[in-house]
């Protein structure tokens, strides 16, 4: 590879010294094959490129190739008017094969081919590449936040987070150097005319000098040699503008151009026929060539009725015949008893989608949402210490098209409907620029947001708009949910699960615990009760110790997770606090000692009996406080002592399910407490 760094180097400082040196001409040829040779592959590399940056090094070639052209072009130049016109066999050959006896003629042709350059292909170039720059840079913000939401909600690790933000800043520098890099090619097809010029016209004028013929023929030299050089750099350079259109063009897509483009037309047979046949009509226009029409027509009518026929034959074997395979044997399958119980099994998790949503869970498609489920599984393993359950996913004929359906144990919890094609867009505020979409509610968290159309993505990014794709909203969505019931889906066989993991670093404590002191089932609901108030089970080491040095006392499930929250101070702390300041509501003494008095003990466990007028005057005081602090805090927090907690947070979720409830006991002594209100009876 250094070996390859050292050539590169050396071809760069060889262009240079092409201007000053004199080439022999068999040199000279050989170096024209190189030049046209070198666009070729140019050319090919950018349409084979599956995304720009895999050709990044594209903007320094676009110099490289320029300069080496203009080195060429300066050395032909020497030969052509030291050696009465010629400038090796390739010039020559193309000169003569362009004008064919007619200078007049070679020289419009040439004029053409340069002008079609420099004003279709290199202005078109260039100005897409200057847009495509500053959309790209204007467009960087919202990038950066959309890889900073996929990184806070689990979606991706820190080091996936790295290379999306790195692919990000290099997109912005590949887009910004090509602004730049279009205006070489620009600048070549100027000077490729100018040199033209010279050539022509100091041919000429050495040739009259020197007396090489009468002007007629000393005309027909020049112009022959002056037409050849011309089009040996500007065939390369012809070359590598399409090359650069096709690169600055490239629209987001998982294939190659090649393989986008024959895809593309062979999935439309319909439109190839329509396109053949309206290809006959032109036959009846009185002069037209009819025999080549019709083999047009009837070519495009063929490869559009092979194309359809296959599509249906393709369809026909993989749907119809399943379903027809399906229902003649069902009355069979189901003979088998076994069969018929397999209907009572319940997936824990599901989603169904619509006929319109499938591709997102479709694989062979480029879709990514299993993917993304099985980095969400990681991300709540590393965060609560519990693996989710695998999610089974379905289409669905009883949803519309669009919609999407979350089940738990067979049972919907959450629905929701996207737009494909679109981004769901969060307003940075009131004073937000107003961007056409489609007004609707974000699924994860019901907040206003509107669904807008690709096209005006940039503008809505520049207007500051979180902008989230519809798979991304989708496995939010599911994320939140299994969030919210997370307890429900720890069964006993996960129990099980979590116990033989521990097993492996500390088999004693699992086998003097369980089951001398708490049984499988009663460490299910301590579980399960950490986890409905969010509080992480990873650290199952300290959970069974704290079991075991309490559960022989404590029966009560309820009183043994208060223990075993009080062990787990360090990580409540963390969860909770933010750069080591936890900011609570208190809970008066007075509510407390209320709250205490009407606890009744019974042998399966405690409850609260207050009356409800008690309950009411609670509630209200608690709502109040809440209510003045929503603003300032994302998930408020109620601090009570620890004899009261478990009681008032079941009082409150009864009405307020999202309030966190902590304990003296359950905060670490370096976390600083700021007390934003006291919930007093008034």
């Amino acid at each position: 590879m250094k070996r390859y760094n050292i050539v590169v180097t050396a071809g760069v400082i060889g262009i240079i010294f092409l201007i000053l040196i004199p080439l022999p001409t068999f040199l000279l040829d050989f170096f024209f094959i190189l030049n046209i040779t070198l666009s070729l592959v140019i050319l090919c590399m950018a349409m084979y490129i599956r995304e720009t940056l895999e050709f990044s090094v594209f903007p320094s070639m676009l110099l490289i190739t320029t300069l080496f052209r203009l080195g060429l072009n300066i050395s032909s130049t020497r030969k052509i008017l030291f050696d009465n016109g010629y400038a090796g066999q390739v010039v020559k050959t193309f000169g003569e094969f362009v004008i064919r006896g007619n200078a007049i003629i070679g020289f419009i042709i040439f004029l053409i081919i340069v002008l079609v350059q420099f004003i279709v292909i290199t202005k078109g170039s260039e100005r897409v590449a200057e847009v495509a720059a500053r959309f790209t840079l204007d467009a960087m913000p919202g990038k950066q936040m959309a890889i900073d939401a996929d990184l806070n909600t689990g979606l991706i690790d820190e080091q996936e987070a790295r290379i999306r933000r790195s692919k990000v800043q290099r997109e912005a520098d590949f887009f910004g150097s090509m602004d730049g890099a279009t205006k070489f090619v620009k600048g070549d097809a100027i000077i490729s005319i100018i040199i033209t010029l010279i050539n022509f016209i100091g041919g000429i004028l050495v040739g009259t000098m020197n007396k090489q013929g009468s002007i007629t023929e000393i005309m027909q030299i020049y112009t022959t040699s002056t037409i050849g050089d011309g089009l040996v750099s500007q065939i390369p350079a012809l070359l590598i503008s399409v090359a650069t259109g096709m690169i600055v063009t490239r629209s987001a897509s998982e294939n190659s151009l090649s393989e986008e483009v024959t895809r593309q037309f062979l999935a439309q047979p319909r439109v190839i026929m329509m396109a053949g046949a309206a290809a006959a009509c032109l036959s009846l226009i009185p002069g037209f060539p009819v025999i080549q029409i019709l083999c047009t027509s009837a070519a495009l009518l063929a490869g559009g009725y092979y194309l359809q026929r296959k599509q249906k034959n393709l369809i026909e074997e993989t749907v119809p015949g399943m379903v027809e395979a399906e229902v003649t044997s069902e009355a069979d399958f189901y003979k088998n008893m076994d069969n018929v119980y397999g209907l009572l099994n319940v997936e824990q998790i599901e989603m169904e989608f619509g006929y319109s949503l499938i591709p997102l869970a479709d694989e062979s498609n480029g879709g990514n949402f299993i993917d993304r489920v099985v980095m969400f599984r990681k991300q709540m393993a590393l965060e609560m210490g519990f693996v989710i359950p695998s999610v089974r996913i379905k289409d669905s004929g009883q949803l519309n098209p669009n919609q999407y359906s979350i089940l738990l144990k067979g049972e919907e919890v959450a629905r929701g409907d996207i737009l494909m094609d679109h981004f769901l867009a969060l307003s940075p505020g009131p004073d937000a620029d107003d961007i056409p979409g489609i007004d609707t509610i974000d699924p994860a968290f019901h907040i206003p947001a509107k669904w807008i159309s690709e096209d005006r993505k940039i503008q809505a990014e520049m207007a500051g708009y979180t902008l989230i794709d519809p798979a991304s909203v989708v496995i939010t969505h599911l994320s939140e949910v299994i969030k919210e019931h997370l307890y429900e889906l720890l069964n006993r066989q996960e129990v099980n699960n979590l116990l033989e993991n521990l097993k492996k670093t500390n088999a004693s404590i699992v086998e003097d615990t369980i089951p001398g002191v708490i049984s499988p089932g009663s460490l299910q609901k301590v579980l399960a009760n950490l986890l409905r108030e969010g509080i992480p089970i990873r650290d199952m080491e300290t959970i069974i110790e704290t079991v075991g040095d309490y559960g022989k006392q404590i029966k009560d499930t309820d009183m043994l997770t208060e223990y075993v929250r009080q062990a787990l101070k360090r990580t409540i702390s963390h969860r909770f606090s933010e750069a080591g300041q936890m900011k609570v509501i208190s809970l008066d003494e007075k509510i407390e000692n209320m709250l205490m008095a009407s606890v009744k003990k019974m042998e399966t466990g405690s409850y609260l009996a207050l009356d409800p007028s008690s309950i009411q005057s609670i509630i209200t005081a608690s709502t109040g406080e809440i209510n003045k602090i929503k603003d300032l805090v994302n998930v408020p927090i109620v601090l009570t002592s620890p004899v009261v907690r478990i009681y008032f947070k079941k009082l409150i979720d009864q009405f307020y399910p999202n309030v966190t409830v902590l304990s003296f006991s359950e905060i670490d002594n370096n976390i600083q407490i700021q007390a934003l209100g006291n919930i007093v009876l008034t």
